[in-house]
C-alpha cells in the first residue's frame, strides 16, 4: 500500500473572515471608540432612568440621583467631605498592607515552588486564605490587632497574602524544566538555580499577578474602612459609610466613580513599569534595567579607581 501523495491530501479549509480576528487585537483608535461608546451608553441609560421630576422617574431619586444632581455635589465632596485626602489615606493603607503581603508572599511562594515539603506545609494556609469570606476577617483582625490603623493594614495583608503565595508558586512551577536541567549540567548549585534561573524567568508572571492583585486589595480596603476609631482618618470606605447614614446618594456615586478611575490609573502605571522591566516579554523600552546596569557599572568603575 503506497503512502498518499501530497496532492492527494485534502487542502486546508480557508479561515472564515469573521473568525480571522479570534483572540486577536484591534487598533488603539478602535479600542478608544468602543470604550467611549460603552461609557456613553451607561451614561445614557442612567440619564433616561433618572430623568423627570420626583416620583415620575423610572428610578426614584431616593434610590439613584440623576447625573446632573450628582455633578452638583462635586464641590461639596471635594471640599467639605475631603475626597482627595480620603483617597490618599486609602491608597496609603493599600500600599502598606499589600506591600507587606508581597514582601512576605513572593519569597515564600518561590521557596514553596522549589521545595515540595514547604509547598505541602503551606498548602492548607493558602487554601484557607483563598476561600475564607473576606468579611469574616474583619472581626478576626479586631480580636487580634484591635481597632485602628494597624488593624486595617493587617487585614489587607491577611486577605492578600494567600493569593500572592499561590500565584507566585504557580509562576515558578510553570518555568520549563529544561532550564533547570541546563543549569544542573553547567554545575549550578541549588540556590544558584533558584536565584539566577527560576526567579528571573518567573519574574514577569509574578509581577503581572501582583499588578492584578493590587486591584483586588483596593476593593478589600473598603471593608476595613467601614469601622472608624476615634480620630483616625476615614478613607473612601468611611466616606461611603457616612454618606449612607446621612441618606446622601450623590457622594456614594462619586466615590464609586473615583475608585475605578484611581485603580485604573495605578494599573496603567504598573503596566508601563512591567513593560519597561521585562522588555523581552512585553516589548517595552527597558529604560529602568539599562539605568540599573549603568549605575552598577559606574559604581564598580569608581570602586576600581579607588
Amino acid at each position: 500500500m503506497t503512502s498518499p501523495q501530497v496532492s492527494d491530501l485534502p487542502a486546508e479549509a480557508p479561515v472564515a473572515s469573521d473568525q480571522a480576528a479570534l483572540r486577536g487585537e484591534i487598533s488603539t483608535l478602535a479600542t478608544l471608540f468602543w470604550g467611549t461608546t460603552c461609557v456613553a451608553a451607561v451614561l445614557a441609560v442612567w440619564f433616561l432612568a433618572t430623568s423627570g421630576e420626583g416620583e415620575a422617574r423610572f428610578i426614584s431619586p431616593a434610590m439613584v440621583p440623576s447625573p446632573v444632581e450628582t455633578a452638583r455635589a462635586i464641590p461639596q465632596v471635594f471640599g467639605e467631605r475631603k475626597l482627595l485626602a480620603n483617597t490618599l489615606v486609602t491608597l496609603k493603607r493599600v500600599c502598606f498592607g499589600f506591600g507587606l503581603s508581597a514582601l512576605v508572599g513572593v519569597p515564600l511562594g518561590i521557596l514553596a515552588a522549589c521545595f515540595p515539603t514547604l509547598r505541602a506545609f503551606v498548602a492548607p494556609l493558602t487554601v484557607f486564605g483563598r476561600n475564607i469570606p473576606v468579611a469574616a476577617l474583619i472581626p478576626l483582625t479586631f480580636f487580634l490587632f484591635g481597632i485602628g490603623e494597624f488593624q486595617k493594614v493587617m487585614f489587607l495583608f491577611i486577605a492578600s497574602a494567600a493569593f500572592v503565595i499561590s500565584d507566585t508558586t504557580a509562576a515558578v512551577l510553570d518555568v520549563p524544566q529544561r532550564y533547570v536541567d541546563t543549569a544542573l549540567t553547567l554545575g549550578a548549585s541549588r540556590w544558584q538555580i533558584i536565584l539566577k534561573v527560576l526567579t528571573p524567568l518567573a519574574a514577569p508572571a509574578i509581577f503581572n499577578s501582583l499588578r492584578l492583585l493590587f486591584g483586588l486589595a483596593f476593593g478589600y480596603v473598603m471593608l476595613a474602612e467601614l469601622v472608624k476609631f476615634g480620630t483616625d482618618s476615614g478613607g473612601l470606605g468611611d466616606l461611603i459609610n457616612v454618606s449612607q447614614r446621612r441618606g446622601e446618594r450623590e457622594p456614594i456615586l462619586l466615590v464609586l466613580v473615583i475608585i475605578p478611575l484611581v485603580a485604573w490609573g495605578i494599573d496603567r502605571a504598573l503596566w508601563w513599569l512591567q513593560c519597561d522591566l521585562f522588555p523581552y516579554r512585553h516589548g517595552g523600552r527597558g529604560l529602568l534595567p539599562r539605568l540599573g546596569r549603568w549605575l552598577r557599572h559606574d559604581a564598580f568603575s569608581r570602586k576600581g579607581q579607588s
